[in-house]
């Protein structure tokens, strides 16, 4: 598999040039900065391996998250929630940088600036999926959801513990390996953190096919992991994830 889980085709088009430094946290839209926020649901979006230069403005893996803080946003709409993206410097992971993990942790000391110490919840995609399972050793992060989140053999978990993470993975994805998402998390879960898989029927890497069950399931357990909704159930649900589950488990009922 080529390790760059956005480009397959290569990094291409670095600079090699020191970007500008501007704000990690971007509120999505119909969101605003604000101190009365009382939770906060962050979107990393995906990138590639290597890659120096800074994120095009035409940038589809960040285009491909809207859909995501659109149903986001509605599931907590009954709630003071900020759903907002973290904006990337780099458009790389790079190696021991790990660039997407500090503008990660950028973003949740510029949330703690604004509204102090409130719960968070990460969801990412592919690359972005790898730095928000890094970046939920913060103290603020309640949970993570992965999308075919980028999960190297080696990748750590011990970090996790007493956290809860779900992940959402199709195994036809020729980007990113279903069974290294399943193998994360039977780590994490010996690690003592709350794990639940769910096997998605469709939608390959980009998440296009069954889009809306992608973004429906994301949304709930993303509001249930915040303590403001169940966790969703039925076909295409999932039940709460637990430590003692079977970290392969498919969707229940």
């Amino acid at each position: 598999m080529n390790p760059s889980p956005d480009a397959p085709d290569g990094p291409g088009g670095d600079t090699g040039r020191e970007p500008p430094e501007r704000a990690a946290l971007v509120p999505a839209s119909g969101h605003r900065l604000s101190q009365g926020a009382t939770a906060a649901v962050l979107l990393l979006h995906g990138g590639r391996a290597d890659a120096l230069s800074p994120p095009p403005r035409l940038n589809l893996p960040a285009l491909r998250m809207r859909p995501f803080a659109t149903a986001l946003t509605r599931a907590t709409a009954h709630a003071d929630v900020l759903v907002a993206h973290v904006r990337y410097r780099y458009r790389g992971w790079n190696g021991h940088h790990a660039h997407p993990v500090a503008d990660a942790r950028r973003a949740l000391e510029e949330l703690r600036a604004l509204a102090g110490p409130v719960p968070v919840v990460l969801v990412g995609h592919s690359m972005g999926g790898r730095a928000a399972l890094r970046a939920a050793e913060d103290p603020q992060v309640a949970g993570v959801v992965v999308l075919a989140p980028w999960c190297p053999p080696a990748e750590p978990a011990a970090h996790l513990r007493a956290r809860a993470v779900v992940a959402l993975h199709d195994e036809h994805d020729r980007v990113t390996r279903a069974a290294d998402t399943w193998a994360y998390l039977a780590r994490a879960r010996a690690a003592e953190a709350r794990v639940h898989a769910i096997r998605m029927p469709r939608g390959g890497h980009a998440m296009i096919g069954d889009a809306g069950l992608w973004h429906r399931i994301t949304a709930g357990a993303a509001a249930a992991l915040l303590g403001l909704a169940p966790f969703p159930g039925g076909p295409g649900g999932l039940a709460r994830p637990d430590p003692n589950a079977d970290a392969t488990a498919g969707p229940q009922g």
